[in-house]
């Protein structure tokens, strides 16, 4: 099992994290994007103070930048990093692509097609010439031609899809190099969200075993005594992704929930949470999601979690670590170095 982290290196302590686990040796470093920092900027910034992780955009949004700037975006990273940058994208939701890009949140699954083929053309060397339902290179009727990039090519960047429909999950099969996942409960997600996946590789003459399947999760050692409460504390933590993430028709991780059999706890979640009882919401969370999604617990059951997502086929978790100094989450970072390598 290689273990990642999440970081934020806008801080002193956010970029000694950074550092320090990069010379522990984490698989990989990942930088998120949502509507505060962008996911590339602090990468470019680890390419220069780190040597050997993976540096990994978790996510770009589509419909952020155009297909062309993520290429150049990604070669310029690739070069600085000696190639250690994976593009990891994501047609994120309405609510973020309308309401703070102003990007119309339409085809999605066509989107992201689209600009995966578009990337990969470009980073090949090949003018930027495509027909497509959503893109149209060089723009029809325009002075625009079909020109080639100015950089090096071909270059080789690994693209990862953040995905959780059942569509998008088979677009990922067909077509990524790895799988940005959440919402991910290792009894259950195999048919649910592991199977598309296949399904999708399958039907382009690939295996599951080529797209690299990573999994975001939190970590927090604690004693048996202290279990049912930091149970309690992570499934609460789902209260804001249920009843505010995503609009009130389109809530992909509340969906992604839906399909394990947790439909009715979710729905009221929901509607405690837009009525405006954050706390009852909170507690409304099954405790069963915080334990079967994070590490949670004893060294032994976060051992045993490990073991479980092992055997769900999961590769790589993209660890978010917990503590209330650098120091404390550096000390649970190399206890679960130890437990993974082991």
């Amino acid at each position: 099992m290689r273990i990642g982290i999440s970081v934020q290196p806008h801080t002193a302590d956010g970029l000694r994290l950074a550092v320090e686990a990069d010379a522990m040796g984490v698989d990989s470093l990942w930088s998120a994007e949502a509507w505060g920092y962008d996911a590339l900027t602090p990468l470019a910034m680890l390419a220069g103070r780190t040597k050997n992780a993976r540096l990994i955009s978790g996510i770009a949004q589509l419909g952020a930048r155009t297909p062309a700037m993520l290429a150049m975006s990604a070669m310029s990273l690739q070069q600085l990093s000696e190639g250690r940058f994976v593009l990891g994208l994501g047609a994120s939701g309405p609510q973020v692509v309308e309401g703070w890009h102003g990007v119309p949140f339409s085809k999605p699954v066509q989107r992201t097609r689209e600009t995966i083929e578009i990337v990969r053309m470009i980073l090949r060397g090949e003018r930027a010439a495509y027909d497509g339902k959503v893109y149209q290179l060089p723009l029809p009727g325009g002075e625009g031609r079909s020109i080639r990039s100015m950089a090096p090519t071909p270059v080789h960047v690994p693209i990862w899809l953040a995905a959780l429909g059942p569509a998008n999950l088979r677009l990922t099969g067909e077509l990524a190099d790895g799988w940005i996942g959440n919402s991910f409960m290792p009894g259950t997600a195999g048919d649910v969200l592991v199977a598309p996946i296949a399904k999708g590789a399958a039907a382009a003459g690939r295996s599951i075993e080529d797209v690299e399947l990573a999994i975001a999760v939190s970590l927090e050692l604690g004693t048996q005594a202290e279990v049912d409460a930091l149970a309690r504390k992570h499934a609460g933590g789902y209260a804001f992704t249920f009843g505010a993430m995503g609009s009130s028709k389109t809530n992909f991780y509340s969906a992604a929930f839906e399909r394990q059999g947790f439909g009715e706890q979710i729905a009221r979640v929901h509607e405690l949470w837009q009525a405006g009882d954050k706390q009852a919401a909170e507690a409304a969370v099954p405790p069963a999601i915080g334990l079967g999604t994070n590490l949670v617990g004893t060294e032994q059951m976060i051992a045993d979690q490990l073991q479980a997502y092992t055997a769900a086929g999961v590769g790589l978790l993209r660890v978010n670590l917990t503590g209330d100094s650098t120091d404390e989450k550096l000390q649970s970072l190399g206890r679960l170095l130890e437990l993974a390598a082991s």
